[in-house]
């Protein structure tokens, strides 16, 4: 492992792609498990929405609720050595191939059965993905720099996640599943041994004053329980309950169109099915092909006012796709080249805008693990309210999969393009009032600490 950069030194390519390309695994596992499950469950083994919906809300509360342990666990391996992380990280992977290959490939018929496979599959899977992901992107966040190089660190990872969505999106189709299942073996293998000769984070820095743990007896391992600040540290944090805030609300807004997407495509535009790799492959492309164009932009006018433009973007074109109707093909391929262009912003920035929280609120190689699990227990808690709620109340008025009834069709639109503007143009206003008003606020205020980072 190479030692970590000296601050101010150049995020380099080779830097880069050595520790992104664990993004690439992580997003190919991320599109089966959130957008393509609920539709093939549906679909192929006949679950009705509402036990579907409930199954999926069940399994993605259980996986946000572990998220906040599983950072603690991550700063406790941090503490001891990156070879550590590294180990474990091993373990999860290898965790997380055997999960997903459960899942898609249950060997049990009959509903019952088949839910409770389903249930103990989805546990593994997301316990492990998001293992994982704590001790990946807690890795990315301890390499520091300032906000420019922490963009490019974030977006090294999203980026090549973003290759590996387009992979997921098109394999399935093209190859079938288990062939796919096999491409995921090969990534992560590949991932790891590319991590494994990544730029390595500094050593755990000490505890600050307030948080100086008690005096440690002889022979006491450095990463055990007294050397970690307590789960609850973030939220002691201005900076951080502000921007998750945002977070939250502008989480859900995205995690509605993707639980609905293939809903949207089969029955509201009626494609066939050859079309379905064009248009998620064209969301990704373009959100991959955008990321450097966003980047440019946050040299210019800063992260968060980058994030709002992105916002800003997407709620336009949500209007424009809840005019399209069966046979708009064409249409709906604008909107996804349109929206995957906003998606970059999703991807880069806000985990960039979290990494200069943590910096700047001192918790900067200590406590990123405690950070990311609460971090991701919003990511989950959002895709767990978009199955939970979204696919029961679509049931209760009078959607069912297949359907042609123009007024199920016309409460699909609404579901999949208005209620997400709605709660875009929400996390909009929460950045500009949280964020951005404060950053240029006269007096003195806790979260004014945060200013340099969050502009």
């Amino acid at each position: 492992m190479n030692t970590a950069n000296a601050p101010g030194m150049a995020f380099t390519w080779r830097q880069g792609w050595r520790y992104g390309l664990m993004g690439l695994p992580l997003a190919f596992v991320a599109l089966p498990l959130y957008v393509l499950l609920p539709n093939h469950y549906a679909r192929s083994f006949g679950v009705p929405l509402a036990t579907l919906g409930v199954l999926l809300l069940a399994a993605r509360l259980f996986d946000a609720i572990i998220d906040p342990l599983l950072g603690r666990w991550s700063d406790g391996l941090f503490a001891r050595s990156p070879a550590v992380v590294l180990r474990w990280g091993a373990v999860a992977a290898m965790a997380l191939g055997l999960g997903f290959a459960a899942l898609f490939f249950p060997p049990v018929r009959g509903l019952q059965p088949l839910l409770a496979w389903a249930a103990a599959a989805l546990a593994l899977t997301y316990a492990a993905y998001s293992a994982l992901s704590v001790l990946h992107q807690s890795w990315g966040a301890r390499l520091g720099g300032d906000e420019v190089q922490r963009s490019h660190v974030v977006a090294w990872r999203e980026g090549l996640g973003l290759i590996g969505v387009v992979v997921a999106s098109i394999s399935p189709v093209a190859l079938g599943l288990p062939i796919t299942t096999a491409l995921l073996f090969v990534a992560l293998a590949l991932a790891w041994l590319a991590w494994r000769r990544a730029v390595s984070p500094p050593p755990t820095a000490p505890l600050a004053a307030a948080f100086t743990p008690p005096r440690t007896a002889p022979g006491q391992a450095i990463g055990d329980q007294a050397t970690r600040p307590g789960m609850a540290l973030p939220f002691s944090r201005p900076g951080f309950r502000g921007l998750l805030a945002v977070f939250i609300v502008n989480g859900i807004a995205s995690a509605l169109p993707a639980t609905l997407l293939l809903f949207f495509v089969q029955d509201r535009l009626q494609a066939p099915p050859a079309w379905e790799p064009l248009f998620l492959g064209s969301y990704f492309i373009c959100a991959a092909l955008a990321i450097p164009l966003w980047l440019r932009l946050v040299g210019r006018i800063g992260l968060a006012r980058t994030w709002g433009v992105g916002m800003l973007l997407s709620v336009a074109v949500f209007v424009f796709a809840l005019a399209l109707g069966a046979g708009d093909f064409a249409g709906f391929l604008v909107v996804c080249a349109l929206s995957g262009a906003a998606l970059g912003t999703d991807l880069a920035l806000p985990a960039a805008l979290l990494a200069g929280a943590i910096a700047d609120s001192g918790d900067r190689g200590r406590a990123e693990g405690a950070y990311f699990g609460w971090w991701n227990f919003a990511t989950k808690l959002n895709l767990a309210l978009a199955a939970g709620v979204a696919l029961p109340v679509l049931g209760a008025l009078g959607y069912v999969p297949g359907t042609r009834d123009p007024q199920a069709l016309q409460v699909l639109s609404w579901a999949y393009c208005l209620l997400p503007c709605a709660l875009k143009l929400l996390a909009a206003l929460l950045l500009y009032l949280l964020i951005l008003r404060k950053n240029v606020a006269p007096q003195p205020h806790p979260f004014a600490a945060t200013s340099n980072h969050l502009r």
